[in-house]
């Protein structure tokens, strides 16, 4: 029973590493348990490799962005702001720039430098890094006292426990939903798993036709079965061979839950053109190629690999010319630039999403310092919380400031 204001922290990725800096800071001896031989391996990855740190705006906007259960970061938030973690990573010696979006990145757009920052600040910090798994949890009068892992074999004695484990988004990275069954041990509910900014699923056959190509400056929307329109976002997007990714694509699924509903997306093609500005530019492409070929004339208004894909569903033959072209032709092919729909038939596996939604309940875990209202002693940081973000470093903003709540209250609970 070594180190009586020992705090344990399980999990060595954005919030594991935020709560064991931040308990460290504030006196308390940490030892940071990690299965993989280097920290923050998912970090290495985020923002396409670039790290986009978090999202430089202000709290409601910050909310905003959370579709569910924004307001239990609420307090969160405001005690370790966007600012706050912009000043946290600049004093380590990185620095940030804002892009579009208020996308926050470190100045050198390599996510190694943030790694690196956390990884030595640990070390500064005296904190005490094991390779190792937490497999189960030690309760005494509802009271968490200790650990099993899985390499000691033996308790591990501590004050406090913060749970930062993650989701069950990219497994290989460490991610494998080890915190849900830790936490249901306590008493913790589990609100049920599924992958969130994560690629569509779609039968529709032009999705294979269309695979590899990516549109941007196009504008998406999502409608569900009753018509209404749960998402609608200008941006990039890409065709696979099962459906749907990119940037829009992912934004898009945060807002669906397919177990509730069904889904259609529909592409506006020309965004930049009303449908009286897109008409009358389709009169005049066609007045330019009034002796050209119907599939040939339609390589100026979209991507090659799509004229096909246009010609079936205007329904107008290919070798048709131009001149023949009638006004409901020309309408068809309207409707078809401005709602090219596609229909969607479920999420890609939750491995393949960015973040996981779903997971500890948060009514049972106090707000102002991720604390369980199960068991003393035991706290919550990022991915593993039914919390989650759009994309624009806001899942990341999620992990920094759960991570420096619980952090600060373990230590001052192993300080009492």
């Amino acid at each position: 029973m070594a180190y009586s204001n020992r705090i344990i922290v399980a999990g060595g990725g954005a919030a594991g590493m935020m709560a064991a800096i931040t308990a460290a800071r504030a006196g308390a001896h940490v030892l940071l348990l990690e299965p993989n031989e280097k920290v923050g391996r998912k970090l290495y990855i985020t923002g396409k490799g670039r790290c986009n740190v978090t999202n430089n705006c202000a709290r409601d906007e910050l909310l905003a962005a959370i579709p569910r259960n924004s307001r239990f970061l609420y307090s969160a938030f405001h005690r370790f702001s966007p600012q706050d973690v912009m000043s946290f990573f600049e004093g380590l010696g990185v620095p940030l720039k804002t892009e579009r979006g208020n996308r926050v990145f470190p100045c050198s757009d390599k996510a190694a430098d943030i790694v690196d920052a956390l990884f030595f600040e640990l070390r500064r910090q005296g904190v005490e890094l094991c390779r190792d798994r937490v497999t189960g949890l030690i309760k005494e009068n509802e009271v968490l006292t200790g650990v099993t892992t899985e390499n000691e074999g033996e308790i591990i004695y501590c004050q406090g426990i913060v749970l930062a484990t993650g989701g069950m988004s990219y497994p290989r990275t460490g991610s494998t939903g080890d915190g849900y069954r830790l936490a249901q041990m306590a008493g913790h509910r589990i609100v049920p798993i599924r992958g969130s900014l994560v690629p569509l699923e779609s039968d529709d056959p032009c999705c294979a036709c269309l695979q590899g190509l990516s549109l941007r400056n196009v504008e998406l929307r999502v409608k569900d079965q009753k018509g209404k329109t749960i998402f609608r976002e200008q941006g990039e997007l890409l065709f696979t061979h099962f459906g749907l990714s990119g940037p829009l694509v992912l934004s898009a699924s945060a807002h669906m839950d397919f177990s509730k509903a069904q889904y259609t997306a529909h592409i506006d093609l020309k965004p930049a053109l009303d449908e009286q500005k897109l008409d009358a530019r389709l009169l005049r492409d066609f007045s330019e190629r009034a002796n050209q070929d119907y599939a040939n004339a339609l390589g100026g208004l979209v991507p090659r690999s799509m004229v096909p894909v246009l010609v079936q569903r205007t329904g107008v033959a290919g070798d048709t010319k131009v001149h023949d072209i009638r006004k409901g032709d020309r309408r068809r092919l309207l409707e078809a630039l401005k709602d090219f729909t596609v229909s969607l038939s479920g999420p890609r596996p939750v491995a393949e999403a960015v973040v996981t939604s779903g997971g500890v309940a948060v009514g049972e875990v106090d707000p102002k310092n991720m604390s369980s209202k199960k068991a003393a002693g035991l706290y919550f940081a990022g991915e593993l919380l039914d919390v989650d973000g759009y994309t624009g470093g806001f899942n990341l903003q999620i992990a920094w400031s759960t991570g420096y709540a619980a952090g600060l209250a373990a230590a001052e609970r192993a300080k009492n």
